[in-house]
């Protein structure tokens, strides 16, 4: 009896073994197969976008802006604050470190501590380094008032951008002056499908009519969309 148990024991053991072994190959071909679905899925999705044709565009969204109706009203205001608001803040820092400098000088004669005359000298150094960095300071203030008085127009722009480019499927998108060849059937020009999707004109350097009312007509002319072919 004991050997007959003995060997019913090792039989049942190496069946047990066997059906373990089994089910991790049959998860293992799993696997794989699943792995081979996924690479023809993609292998096939690669092939559907390779047979399709580029579509290439081009666009910007600053220059849309700029002859979006109310920009002109955006372009002038901040011409305003740079002339009277940071004008008046450089003169103000030009001020102070006169101030800051008399105050220095006259306590270093007058013998004061170096403690004293340390912080004086500090805070000449703060006003005059922003007197030395006061045109990049200038500019980015500018920038930024713009980018809050534009806000609105630049949300009315990318949300009619989306719309076209949803509608449409460009393959890529380019930059105005990126290329030389504009007017070809290759290369659409968005400017006019964003136009129309927002219902504004567009002046002729962007291929409108040139039929822009004065409110959306840029303080600076928007630079052309692309130069013409075989011009410099």
């Amino acid at each position: 009896m004991t050997i007959f148990w003995q060997i019913w024991a090792l039989k049942t053991k190496s069946l047990f073994f066997n059906f373990i072994h089994n089910q991790q190959m049959k998860k293992v071909l799993l696997s794989l197969l699943a792995v081979a679905g996924s690479l023809l899925a993609s292998s096939e999705a690669v092939k559907a976008q390779a047979q399709q044709p580029l579509k290439i565009g081009v666009f910007d969204i600053e220059i849309m802006m700029q002859v979006m109706p109310g920009y002109r009203a955006v372009d002038s205001t901040v011409q305003v604050y740079e002339r009277d608001s940071l004008a008046a803040e450089y003169n103000d820092y030009q001020s102070e470190y006169q101030r800051l400098d008399s105050i220095y000088k006259a306590d270093s004669a007058a013998g004061k501590s170096k403690a004293v005359l340390e912080m004086h000298k500090n805070n000449r150094q703060q006003v005059a380094m922003n007197l030395i960095y006061w045109q990049q300071i200038a500019e980015n203030k500018s920038q930024q008032k713009r980018a809050i008085l534009a806000q609105p127009i630049y949300e009315k722009v990318v949300n009619g951008y989306k719309k076209v480019l949803d509608a449409k499927k460009f393959s890529l998108v380019l930059k105005p002056n990126s290329f030389e060849f504009f007017g070809s059937s290759a290369v659409e020009n968005i400017f006019v499908l964003v136009a129309k999707e927002l219902k504004v004109a567009l002046p002729q350097e962007l291929g409108g009519s040139g039929a822009v009312d004065d409110d959306a007509k840029p303080a600076t002319a928007p630079k052309p969309a692309v130069k013409p072919a075989g011009k410099n």
